[in-house]
């Protein structure tokens, strides 16, 4: 069974034992959180799809950790006007492990 959420703006294809790298979520290590922004259940030969979401299904998940990105290194150039800028950014996610895809 696979599911397609939303979380933190993006969507996410997922089955059950899935780990991936959301948007940070304010959840402890360890805790579970239902994700229940869901856009489209696939079950074998069956698909329904949400408009936009669908009533009652949910998908759970366990949160793994918390942690920051590599960094992505931004620069701002003027060639001739010795302009230089530097510029550097981590974001947060959090990382968690599909557990179970419930539909209604």
């Amino acid at each position: 069974m696979h599911a397609v959420i939303i979380s933190g703006g993006k969507q996410y294809r997922v089955t059950e034992g899935d780990t991936l790298k959301v948007e940070k979520l304010a959840a402890e290590v360890g805790s579970t959180i239902e994700l229940d922004h869901v856009l489209m259940l696939i079950d074998g030969e069956k698909i329904r799809v949400g408009r936009p979401l669908l009533n009652g299904c949910k998908v759970s998940a366990a949160v793994v950790s918390q942690g920051r990105h590599k960094k992505v290194r931004i620069v701002k150039f003027r060639r001739r006007k010795h302009h230089l800028k530097w510029q550097g950014h981590r974001q947060y996610y959090t990382e968690v492990k599909i557990t179970q895809i419930q539909a209604s």
